[in-house]
């Protein structure tokens, strides 16, 4: 049983989508407003957000920042909005997934399992992976370069721990998509240069001089090699 924050100010819809999940062995929190959605996150232990985008008094975009700031907790952002420029801007705020309204209550449910499984995937065990003064901890999904604590999204620290266990390895943009997202990659999809750039930025703003993703043009990418 995962424990489930809920943000969403329509109750009609809040309390359908609660009571699905409770039915499929979850623990459900509801919120009807941004305002504590990211004070929940903290003290609750939540597992997975679903994040409505129009919220009052705090809208989502807001709520999905102030969590970043402080957690990888995986984030499902709900939206009627259907852009691929929204969902490209979603993603760099951090969010792990997108579901457009209306939605099919089965596929909410296999998106927000399947999010929750791939946060967990190789947690259990303590592991520290370390490159260049960049420090990964599996075991309390920290990360930190030069001292400096690192915000990532769950997928860009999945990413990154992909990079630092295999080192010598060049993933190709399927087989890097395909181990983080665990769905089949589509040539179009940009989800995973969004978050290698997201990535990069981060990386970049805590240590400008040093390089730790290399594109390796026309298969992919892989950690740094020095030379």
């Amino acid at each position: 049983m995962s424990k489930i924050l809920v943000v969403e100010d329509e109750k009609e819809i809040n309390k359908l989508v609660s009571d699905f999940l409770q039915e499929n062995g979850h623990e459900v929190i509801s919120l009807y407003d941004g305002l504590k959605a990211c004070e929940t996150v903290e003290k609750e232990g939540i597992e997975l957000v679903l994040l409505d985008l129009m919220l009052p008094y705090r809208n989502g975009d807001m709520v999905l920042s102030d969590i970043r700031k402080k957690s990888t907790v995986p984030v499902i952002v709900v939206s009627a909005k259907e852009t691929t420029q929204n969902k490209i801007d979603l993603l760099r705020l951090g969010a792990d997934d997108y579901i457009t309204k209306p939605f099919d209550m089965e596929e909410m449910l296999a998106r927000i399992e399947s999010n929750i499984r791939r946060n967990s995937f190789g947690s259990k065990a303590e592991e520290k992976l370390e490159y260049n003064g960049l420090i990964l901890s599996s075991e309390d999904l920290t990360a930190s370069l030069e001292g400096q604590e690192l915000s990532l999204t769950a997928k860009e620290f999945k990413i990154l721990e992909l990079l630092l266990k295999y080192p010598e390895k060049v993933f190709s943009k399927a087989n890097l998509f395909e181990s983080v997202w665990g769905e089949e990659y589509i040539t179009e999809d940009n989800a995973l240069n969004v978050h290698i750039s997201n990535l990069r930025a981060k990386l970049k703003n805590i240590s400008p001089a040093k390089d730790f993703i290399d594109t390796v043009w026309g298969i992919g990418f892989r950690l740094h090699k020095e030379g």
